[in-house]
């Protein structure tokens, strides 16, 4: 990926440059830029060291406040500038210079994200050379969803009063990701590839993947409120369109082109499910979001009403989740707050819940443990049959086990076996029909009667034994 001499800069051995700034700084400029294409110090000041807004408190006016906590990233801005890394691009309405990346800076910029060359999109040269008032507000509903919390560790030495202050932004409701987690102007092709988009398409003004924070995929509109509802009802379509759209994945299968890039959870119904679309509304322009929201709900319902099913949950497989906010209470409240209405509802809900199902999802975790049940029922059922034949079976062949016709004892299944052995080289039991004692005792009974009779011969043939030696006895004499 090029000559590598842009993140040569961030890993050099000199971390101090001309400006003052040091490779931190650095860092968050390539980081901030490269996400967001375009930006201020303030706003690079905000994402990339926000503990410095409470620093610098105690200046006198808002201004030199300002001056005090940009001072560090505006000194980065310098010397990357003199580096080829990043170059001016105009002012916005309020008089803040706007920067850019540079073809150079945006490779830079591609290992502090660790995002591919390809996805790093374009350098937004020339954006602000009409006030930039479209890439502020983005970038500002960016910084409004990160909410970025200040390093305390950074302001260990600092006064109580602003270590209060920034502690309260730590305790505060959480943001969603880290600027990493962030795409701007990220074309939706419905025609041609992902470098060189055909006609028809869309192009997203933010793309969020989170999934850290449960915001797998979420794609945002941000508009100050010049469009009309049917000029963003033709966006939406677009939307939808391109969801549609398949195309071969790697391994050769057809698949949505979404998700070629951005994976889906388990909790998605696969290539059925379409990801969520933000409308943040700025309210800058001549149009009311309180009139064109209503409206819009109207041109889209074929894109977004869901089947309701007898559980009271909707399915929206197959349409496409919309949900509106304002730029000014997303700030205020950030995604923790019930500022968020999904179209179909009729109450506000934090980011979570609106572009969520969470009565699907709990009607999914009830058919889950209903079948869990219904499943360790089933399992105690076997276990039920299993046992009661196991039982069975032991009754009939205690039923079958010979009794003794000596003592009328039953019989051992050690005996059992013995007397049924059969085989090759096996010796018949000479008493199948006697126990395991009476066979025994058989035996030894056998033994003695075998003795005695062993015995009583031997005592017949003495005497004669003994006659014979008397006669012998007389004759030697």
């Amino acid at each position: 990926m090029g000559d590598g001499k842009g993140a040569g800069l961030m890993a050099g051995k000199r971390e101090t440059n001309p400006a003052g700034s040091t490779n931190h700084f650095r860092g968050d400029v390539l980081r901030v830029l490269g996400a967001l294409k375009v930006a201020t110090a303030d706003q690079i000041q905000r994402i990339g060291a926000p503990h410095l807004s409470y620093r610098h408190a105690g200046k006198p006016t808002p201004s030199k406040q300002k001056q005090a906590r940009t001072a560090s990233h505006t000194g980065a801005l310098s010397d990357m500038r003199g580096h080829g890394l990043v170059e001016n691009s105009g002012s916005t309405e309020t008089g803040d210079r706007l920067r850019n990346l540079t073809p150079k800076g945006l490779q830079a910029a591609s290992y502090e994200l660790r995002r591919p060359m390809t996805e790093m999109g374009s350098t937004a040269r020339g954006a602000g050379s009409s006030g930039a008032s479209h890439p502020m507000a983005v970038n500002e509903t960016v910084i409004a969803l990160l909410r970025p919390k200040p390093n305390m560790a950074k302001l260990a030495k600092d006064s109580a009063e602003v270590r209060a202050a920034a502690q309260a932004a730590v305790d505060g409701p959480r943001g969603v990701g880290t600027i990493a987690s962030y795409w701007t102007e990220v074309s939706l092709p419905a025609t041609g590839t992902w470098n060189a988009p055909g006609k028809g398409g869309a192009q997203a003004d933010i793309v969020v993947t989170a999934p850290q924070d449960r915001v797998p995929l979420l794609f945002i509109e941000v508009d100050n409120c010049h469009e009309t509802a049917e000029e963003l009802a033709d966006k939406l379509e677009k939307y939808v369109r391109f969801f549609l759209r398949k195309v071969k994945d790697t391994d050769g299968r057809e698949r949505p082109m979404w998700r070629t890039r951005w994976p889906a959870p388990d909790t998605w119904s696969g290539d059925a499910t379409f990801p969520p679309v933000l409308l943040v509304f700025n309210r800058i322009g001549e149009r009311n979001p309180d009139r064109t929201v209503p409206r819009l709900m109207e041109l889209t319902r074929h894109v977004w009403q869901g089947d309701r099913q007898k559980g009271g949950h909707h399915h929206y497989d197959g349409r496409l989740p919309i949900i509106a906010t304002g730029l000014n209470q997303l700030r205020e409240h950030g995604p923790a707050g019930a500022v968020f209405l999904r179209f179909g509802r009729d109450h506000k809900q934090h980011l979570w819940e609106a572009i969520g199902n969470p009565r699907r999802e709990a009607a999914d975790a009830r058919a889950r443990e209903e079948i869990r049940i219904r499943q360790e029922e089933y399992q105690a059922q076997v276990r039920r049959a299993a046992q009661e034949q196991a039982a069975k079976k032991a009754a009939e062949r205690e039923a079958r086990r010979p009794v003794c016709a000596g003592c009328g004892a039953k019989f051992t299944d050690e005996r059992w076996r013995a007397v049924e052995r059969v085989g090759w080289g096996t010796t018949q039991e000479p008493r199948p029909t006697l126990c395991g004692d009476c066979d025994r005792q058989a035996d030894a009974d056998a033994q003695r009667a075998s003795s005695a009779h062993q015995h009583q011969e031997h005592d017949q043939a003495v005497p004669e034994q003994k006659a014979g030696g008397t006669w012998l006895s007389r004759f030697r004499r």
